[in-house]
């Protein structure tokens, strides 16, 4: 049955990778499929530029005023969609207001989406100022609401089921055809150790640094991070990539390896694994902590490794980094795993089942 969907998100509709890797490749599909869609973004790229900068906090309070005012004109409109999908939240501040409006008052279809322990406090250090109008209890409300939640792990399934029947496992995915279709080829020339991700999770790659040091004494190779803003790290190594969209897979591509740590905790647990997807989908051996979904995307000594310890940490990249021939195998099989189970041709189904 071909219906109409409305989508409402916290950024611009390109911009962050929870929105290009949860839905945004999906849009062309549905409207394939014969679906009528309309992308609505709370933030403007105006607010979406200094959001994570320090200062500006006028600024930000009226852009974030206007993104509200926005969504309260948006709401007669909402009468004419079969559908609502509300990524993360329709407003990032005080109560579910809108939520309510389109659930309660207009009686909407909500399919309510995320990708991250957004039930738990977390928030940048430049945005502190705003934290208190933050109302994490938010997502168990809209669960409840919700005519079906689409979550990115088993981790948040298990939470949303505690308020909604009507949840779907719906992982994060890549788009093997028509964007991360290349392959890597391993250099042998420079060994590099590759990072990708916003700078809310940098802070997880400073466990690492006494293994990278230890290592730089007997090894020559490079340390990339592809981020939005450059991290404090103490390593000669070390080298900053800024992260831009148009040069995103070509500079994955410099990579020899990519590593995922993380630090066991509830957080984590919600994490969807997106590093080590960009990774193996770009056939880049994926070393990763075993926290939540990572575990079922890697399989150890195959297409990447598993690494609990600082000692797993350093044995795997010694053992790519002196074994070229090992490399290239590891890296041959990265990439048919994300195609069969993480691409967005073997979800296609699974995600039109949510407006039905």
């Amino acid at each position: 049955m071909k219906t109409s969907v409305l989508f409402l998100f916290p950024y611009p509709l390109y911009e962050a990778p929870s929105q290009r890797f949860r839905f945004v490749q999906y849009l062309n599909l549905l409207k394939q499929q014969g679906h009528y869609i309309e992308t609505y973004s709370y933030l403007s790229p105006q607010a979406w530029e200094i959001l994570y900068k320090p200062g500006n906090f006028f600024l930000k309070f009226l852009q974030i005023m206007r993104g509200y005012m926005g969504r309260l004109i948006l709401l007669p409109k909402i009468r004419k969609f079969d559908y609502v999908f509300i990524h993360r939240e329709a407003a990032p501040l005080g109560p579910p207001l809108i939520e309510f409006l389109i659930a309660k008052v207009l009686r909407k279809k909500i399919i309510y989406d995320f990708d991250d322990a957004i039930w738990l406090p977390n928030f940048s250090n430049n945005n502190r100022f705003f934290s208190f109008l933050k109302w994490y209890s938010n997502s168990r409300v809209i669960c409840k609401w919700a005519y079906k939640v689409s979550c990115g792990n088993a981790y948040l399934c298990q939470f949303a089921k505690q308020y909604n029947t009507q949840v779907v496992y719906n992982p994060t995915t890549i788009d093997t055809e028509n964007y991360h279709n290349q392959i890597s080829q391993p250099n042998k020339k420079k060994f590099v150790i590759g990072w990708t991700g916003s700078h809310s999770t940098t802070r997880y790659l400073y466990d690492l640094v006494p293994v990278l040091k230890e290592l730089e004494q007997k090894y020559d190779f490079e340390l990339q991070v592809i981020s939005d803003i450059p991290p404090d790290l103490e390593l000669r190594s070390f080298k900053f990539i800024q992260w831009n969209k148009d040069r995103e897979i070509s500079d994955l591509l410099n990579f020899s390896i990519g590593i995922m740590p993380l630090k066991d905790d509830p957080w984590a647990q919600g994490k969807c694994g997106f590093k080590a997807l960009q990774y193996m989908a770009l056939g880049i051996p994926a070393l990763v902590s075993p926290v939540g979904v990572n575990v079922q995307i890697v399989d150890d000594g195959i297409n990447g490794y598993i690494c609990t310890h600082a000692h797993d940490w350093k044995t795997a990249i010694e053992k790519l980094i002196n074994n070229h021939d090992l490399l290239i195998e590891i890296s041959k099989n990265t990439r048919k795993k994300i195609v069969d189970h993480y691409s967005v041709i073997s979800n296609s189904e699974n995600f039109l089942s949510l407006f039905s």
